[in-house]
């Protein structure tokens, strides 16, 4: 399979953090300490306070998205046949917000696409493009969740796989409806821990691969801004839950 995105967007720098927000060089110490409790209850005066919803960078969708409309919660399945992808069991839970007058506020009502490949590196509804697979008319891997009053939406998925030029990583979609009719896209990928992927991909169906992945630090896509799309895993029983803020500049 070829390298299927390209880098688009960026991370914003601290100058423009700062101007956004607009606080002083010290407002950034320890800003990783602090809840979102915390932030919500400081006074912007206060040291180290900073909204935890900074815009995270943008990345590519790649050619694999499909707008199948499947709003459920776990998208192992394939609706067409019942068939289920194995693979170490992975429960994603992405919390978005958005800046208001430079306050965070939960993003309520958001549409969040979440799609990845399996755990042998395939895609459903789509023909690889090096003729490896032809999956159309399977939905696996896929599916979609609105944003409770918190923010929250909740996928269960498995660890994904690999497929030769990127690393391991999912793709996520948030389109949010703004004034006119329309709606806000925001289109990115998240990461993985690269101690988590070796004990994962130890075991099969994984194991099965005999090709390497690539490291995060190999591809081009992860290192434009790839360290702020890291999911911060841990385990729960067998398999693991991701957690992710994910903060939307719905003025871009």
């Amino acid at each position: 399979m070829e390298n299927d995105d390209a880098p688009v967007g960026r991370v914003l720098s601290r100058r423009e953090v700062l101007t956004l927000f607009g606080i002083g060089g010290a407002g950034l110490l320890g800003v990783r300490a602090l809840n979102a409790e915390a932030i919500a209850a400081a006074p912007r005066t206060a040291p180290g306070w900073l909204p935890a919803c900074v815009v995270r960078p943008e990345q590519m969708e790649g050619p694999y998205f499909v707008d199948e409309k499947l709003n459920r919660t776990d998208i192992r399945a394939d609706p067409t046949d019942g068939s289920v992808r194995q693979g170490t069991p992975l429960d994603v839970e992405l919390r978005l917000t958005k800046v208001v007058a430079g306050n965070c506020m939960p993003l309520v009502g958001a549409t969040v696409d979440l799609w990845q490949c399996d755990a042998v590196g395939v895609y459903s509804d789509v023909v690889d493009f090096q003729g490896k697979f032809d999956t159309r008319g399977k939905k696996f891997l896929r599916g979609l969740q609105v944003s409770d009053a918190t923010g929250l939406v909740r996928f269960h998925t498995i660890y994904p796989g690999w497929y030769e030029g990127r690393a391991v990583h999912l793709h996520v979609k948030v389109r949010t409806p703004v004034e006119g009719g329309k709606h806000h896209d925001f289109t990115s990928q998240l990461y993985f821990d690269e101690a988590h992927t070796e004990a994962v991909y130890a075991r099969a169906p994984y194991s099965a691969k005999r090709t390497g992945w690539l490291r995060n630090a190999q591809d081009d896509i992860f290192r434009s801004g790839g360290t702020s799309l890291l999911l911060d895993l841990s385990r729960k029983g067998n398999g693991y839950v991701g957690k992710f803020d994910l903060g939307v500049d719905l003025t871009a």
